[in-house]
């Protein structure tokens, strides 16, 4: 199982095995921090009792080291010795709210027998489990579990009718029937036979505590977030090997880049990927901060072929169907970074706390107009567009035999029904991710399978607040946390990202909105901290996101991919997906009829890991 994931881990590898407890733990090893033997894996606390296969980094370990002692006899200066020892001094529960880190574990307590597996606050890190044949099987990815020989494997249609929609599966779900992820901040205790999980943190509960707290200025909370930044990007510089900065010269990565210059006595490696799409290529961009921050800049243009042979990768990489096209580009950037170093800053997790997208401030707003409107009103709303969607779309079935069909009148009205049946600002944010909207039996046979957008919303006054904290417990550790961990450990490279440091995430939900959104713009209060470290000039514009030529690349060079793993016979044959509506859209999209580029993806990534 450990032999899988040698990608996660090329520097090392260990096993520790006790056969009376019916227990054993592998491991493959990154070296980051203490490249000596005595960071070596599994390894056991002073006392014996504790064992532990631990892949992340706990940030703050040198403070806690201290808090411990430094007269303790400690074997070298990993920070895995020092999440043993902080467990074995103050226990599992208080260790864990005591971490700034990215983990998943399995510690397994000799004295007590009981294992126990975590996972961080913002699932940074993956956690999967299974019952299987009689065992308790864990891994940081399910290659790791489909090794066991007890592994039986399958589809949960359910889940998949979930990432058909989402384009990726939300936690605990995943594509296999009886087996899970362990969310974030989530730790379980395996006694025996019996399994219990529970939250150890919450982001909900934990906003709701701090909401509107912070009373000060908005260029007293730019010294604060500057302050929280600035320390939290020192801890993640902490290495014993090259560390490096992703820089798109959008207003995440260049505050980032920013601070490690500021921060570094050496000079700091920063990279970015190159598209030759106008629209699409952000490399000019970081190439002009990267100048005025004086980085040592790698930047890489990728021609369409270069990029394209990475597709067939993508579902060995993420062990299951995902379908952010921005995984491509990520593999390929952690590829060319790797080249340099072995640890690289990112980015990610600021637009989830400060406001950085636009639907932060049109989710609310929907959701206050569907709430202006009587139950019963919708209610007669949603019923008259479900019962007038069929045939709106069969009789633009038959025009389309005429002329060529652009519009889905059946499709439209079903996405307004959904709309209209949305009980709450949580459901309406899943419509927002979701693709293939107003299509009935997609995936036929499949439930519905509960997820945050089914859950209650968080209780908090702002709604803007709520969608924000929503997408922190589910888009981000779900689809970016998941894009950034595999494509970089892919490539042996590990992401740390400064954003997700706790005290940063309790300061944004301590803002009041309005000093995170001013008007029409995002990320107010880390825009102000940005100017004082680049010029305004260089990254005042339109925000980018990390995209790719869908639509170009399945038109012609994957176009006879597509049809080979969209054709109706083959759909009809597998029974997993409706195989006359997807294959119908797929037509409408070659032809140019409909661009349903984003549906062809999901069903093309699923497609693809199936045939994987």
């Amino acid at each position: 199982m450990a032999a899988t994931l040698v990608h996660r881990g090329p520097d090392d590898d260990g096993a520790w095995v006790d056969d009376d407890a019916g227990v054993a733990l592998g491991f493959r090893r990154l070296a980051i921090i203490d490249l000596t033997p005595q960071g070596h894996q599994p390894m056991t606390s002073h006392d014996g009792r504790w064992v532990i296969s631990f892949n992340g980094e706990i940030y703050n370990h040198a403070d806690l080291r201290a808090r411990l002692g430094e007269s303790m006899a400690w074997r070298g200066h990993s920070d895995t010795e020092v999440l043993l020892e902080a467990v074995s001094a103050w226990g599992i529960e208080a260790a864990l709210a005591a971490f700034d880190g990215m983990f998943a574990f399995a510690l397994w307590d000799r004295r007590e027998r009981v294992l126990t597996l975590a996972r961080d606050r913002f699932g940074e890190k993956p956690l999967y489990w299974a019952k299987a044949g009689g065992s308790l099987l864990f891994g940081s990815e399910l290659k790791a579990l489909r090794a066991h020989p007890a592994w039986t494997g399958g589809i949960d249609r359910d889940a998949l009718a979930l990432y058909m929609r989402l384009g990726w599966i939300p936690a605990p779900h995943t594509i296999h029937p009886g087996v899970f992820k362990l969310e974030p901040g989530h730790l379980m205790r395996v006694n025996g036979g019996d399994i219990s999980a529970k939250a150890y943190w919450s982001a909900a509960d934990c906003a709701a505590g701090l909401e509107d707290s912070f009373a000060g200025s908005a260029e007293d909370a730019a010294d604060r977030l500057e302050e929280l930044l600035r320390e939290s990007v020192r801890l993640r510089m902490q290495a014993d090997v090259p560390v490096g900065v992703f820089l798109s010269g959008g207003i995440d990565s260049s505050a980032t880049a920013a601070l490690m210059r500021q921060l570094s006595a050496e000079p700091v490696h920063s990279f970015t990927i190159g598209f030759d799409q106008a629209g699409l290529d952000e490399s000019a961009h970081a190439r002009a901060v990267a100048d005025h921050l004086g980085t040592l800049h790698t930047e890489v243009r990728i021609s369409d072929a270069e990029a394209l042979a990475q597709v067939a990768r993508l579902p060995v990489l993420y062990d299951e169907p995902f379908a952010d096209a921005a995984a491509l580009p990520t593999a390929l950037l952690a590829q060319v970074t790797r080249k340099s170093v072995t640890v690289a800053l990112s980015g990610d997790g600021a637009d989830e706390l400060f406001g950085g997208y636009g639907i932060y401030r049109s989710i609310p707003r929907d959701w206050r107009r569907l709430q202006g409107l009587p139950d019963g009103l919708r209610a007669l709303g949603a019923m008259g567009a479900r019962g007038l969607a069929g045939p709106a779309e069969g009789l633009a079935a038959l025009a389309g035999t005429v002329r060529k069909r652009r519009s889905h009148p059946g499709h439209r009205l079903g996405r307004e029904a959904e709309r209209l049946e949305a009980g709450s600002l949580a459901e309406l944010l899943g419509l927002h991710y979701s693709r293939w909207r107003g299509m009935s039996d997609l995936v036929p046979g499949a439930g519905r399978a509960e997820s945050l957008f089914s859950a209650p919303t968080p209780r908090l006054h702002d709604d803007a607040l709520a969608t924000m904290v929503l997408d922190a417990m589910g888009y981000l550790p779900d689809d970016l946390c998941v894009k950034t961990d595999r494509a970089t450990m892919g490539a042996s490279l590990e992401a740390r990202l400064p954003f997700l440091a706790l005290d940063i995430a309790r300061f944004a939900w301590s803002l009041p909105t309005s000093l995170k959104i001013e008007g029409e713009t995002g990320k107010a209060v880390l825009r102000r901290v940005l100017y004082r470290l680049v010029p305004r000039a260089l990254v005042d514009r339109p925000k980018m996101g990390f995209e790719v030529p869908l639509r170009r690349w399945l038109n012609g060079p994957l176009r006879d991919w597509a049809d080979d793993l969209l054709s109706e016979e083959r759909l009809r044959r597998q029974g997993h997906l409706n195989a006359a509506l997807v294959a119908q859209c797929w037509r409408e999209h070659r032809s140019g009829a409909k661009n349903w580029q984003n549906e062809m993806w999901h069903a093309l990534m699923f497609q693809a890991w199936l045939e994987h």
